[in-house]
């Protein structure tokens, strides 16, 4: 992955999601359950020297992606490879099987999937809304979005890199994705529509700042095993629930980091809780 000063804003438009209006707990579906379990077909788990991360995958806007970590991880290619590159309050980057920027697994590199459209009502929440656009949440997974020109209702929408955010490593070319893997250790909104957004991190974030830091770090950590939720065995299987971003719980907490922050309130001030 190279030190991340381009924003290509190219990609391929897949089906996808946006609301009406921002979140008040008057908005919230009545009734709605706050919980709602993983998908295990749609969960990586990451377990490191250091401790589990469980990464919920969104392969709705980034199939590619998805496929390629699912089957890396049942190639056993990211098992016990280094978080090779890891800056404090940035990003650890793993799953170059060389270990270094650059490297690739035996697969073709992917097309950029930065981008896909967002139809109306489709995020699970909007939580702000403003003359250029609105940001909300699919499932766990920030997200923004600006109207499409001359097709109205529909929008174009990013996953916004926000803490505990899962992206795509690449080199300078857009299409340069392959295995590399990365996780926000704290938001960094400049990499927006320009690295391929695959999920977010719904337990261990304090795994993930936890990874020992350097370019490359004197002793790295390492992913030990990584595998697909459904290919586990279910006494293996984390126990988790998320709270349901379209539920009245979540709209509240919205509407609590709305008042509390005024006009500084961001999408990356917002936790989507787990128990």
């Amino acid at each position: 992955m190279p030190r991340l000063s381009i924003l290509a804003v190219a990609g391929a438009l897949v089906s996808g999601a946006a609301g009406a209006q921002p979140a008040a707990p008057a908005t919230a579906a009545a009734g709605a359950s706050a919980w709602r379990a993983l998908d295990p077909a749609s969960t990586l788990v990451v377990d490191t020297n250091k401790g589990r991360i469980v990464v919920e995958m969104h392969p709705e806007f980034a199939p590619r992606a998805v496929e390629r970590i699912i089957l890396l991880a049942r190639e056993h290619v990211y098992d016990g490879l280094l978080f090779h590159r890891v800056i404090d309050h940035f990003v650890d980057q793993t799953g170059n099987p060389n270990n270094h920027d650059g490297g690739v697994s035996r697969h073709p590199n992917l097309a950029p999937e930065f981008l896909f459209g967002l139809p109306p009502r489709g995020m699970d929440v909007v939580a702000t809304r403003r003359s250029d656009g609105i940001s909300g949440f699919i499932g766990s997974v920030p997200v923004a979005a600006v109207p499409a020109h001359g097709k109205a209702g529909v929008y174009h929408a990013w996953g916004a890199y926000c803490a505990g955010v899962a992206g795509m490593g690449r080199q300078a070319a857009p299409g340069s994705a392959n295995s590399e893997i990365f996780f926000m250790r704290d938001p960094s909104r400049s990499l927006d529509h320009g690295y391929t957004v695959w999920g977010r991190v719904v337990q261990g974030l304090d795994v993930v700042r936890a990874i020992t830091v350097g370019e490359p770090p004197p002793n790295p950590d390492r992913m030990v095993k990584v595998q697909l939720m459904a290919d586990m065995a279910e006494a293996d299987r984390p126990k988790l629930q998320v709270m349901d971003t379209k539920s009245q719980a979540f709209a509240e907490k919205i509407h609590e980091a709305r008042v509390r922050l005024g006009a500084d309130f961001s999408i990356c001030d917002l936790d989507v809780p787990v128990r």
